[in-house]
């Protein structure tokens, strides 16, 4: 006996539902430069981008998650920084932090029309972290990383929570980062970046029914 395969009917193209893309503004786009006596940093950021990015901050370990970030979030991003690494990460690291967070803050202007609020979940391997953003426009950084190593290769992992503080309080944002678990350095922090990243994607969406800002007071 011949078992003839069940025909599945799928409809005609015409009949078939559209697949729908995810409409974007043409572009929010900022450009800032700090430069002081221990760092000179340039930073060009389009809100609305395909998560194109070109970094370069001498620090290895910082370039990974800023493409991380810009990768996951839909950013273009372009970062150009020199610091004073004979002395140690730290200006540069913070100074990245504080000029991205103006970027931010700069690109998205009145905010007319943000969703405002966003959350993402992001694992990597044992790593699982949640990032909650609400672009207020009142800086509050509440960060919950556990990582018991002081540091992957030669980056100090102390650095994550002075660069997120930083970037925190220049975009005017509020971000909760919470560490569900994970046990390896690199998984755990890269795991809050890719969660960051959507989370902010969330949050700078734009959506059809918000008039004006999303909130009573009437500005962010």
């Amino acid at each position: 006996m011949v078992r003839s395969k069940a025909r599945i009917d799928r409809g005609t193209p015409a009949e078939r539902p559209a697949v729908v893309e995810r409409q974007r503004p043409s572009g929010r786009r900022a450009r800032v430069a700090r430069t002081t006596k221990e760092t000179d940093i340039s930073i060009e950021l389009n809100i609305d981008g395909r998560g194109d990015s070109q970094i370069h901050t001498g620090v290895p370990f910082l370039d990974h998650m800023l493409e991380i970030f810009a990768r996951h979030g839909f950013f273009d991003l372009t970062v150009q920084a020199s610091g004073d690494l004979e002395v140690d990460q730290h200006h540069t690291v913070e100074d990245i932090g504080l000029a991205l967070g103006q970027t931010v803050r700069e690109a998205l202007a009145e905010k007319v029309g943000i969703r405002r609020f966003g959350a993402a979940a992001c694992p990597l391997d044992e790593a699982l972290v949640n990032a909650v953003v609400d672009l207020s426009g009142r800086p509050f950084l509440a960060y919950k990383l556990r990582i018991k190593q002081a540091r992957v290769g030669d980056f100090d992992t102390e650095l994550v929570h002075d660069f997120l503080l930083a970037f925190t309080n220049q975009a005017a944002m509020n971000l909760h980062l919470h560490q569900v678990q994970g046990r390896n350095p690199h998984h755990i922090i890269e795991a809050a970046f890719k969660a960051l990243a959507r989370a902010l994607d969330e949050a700078t969406e734009i959506d059809p029914r918000v008039r004006g800002v999303p909130s009573t007071k009437g500005s962010l």
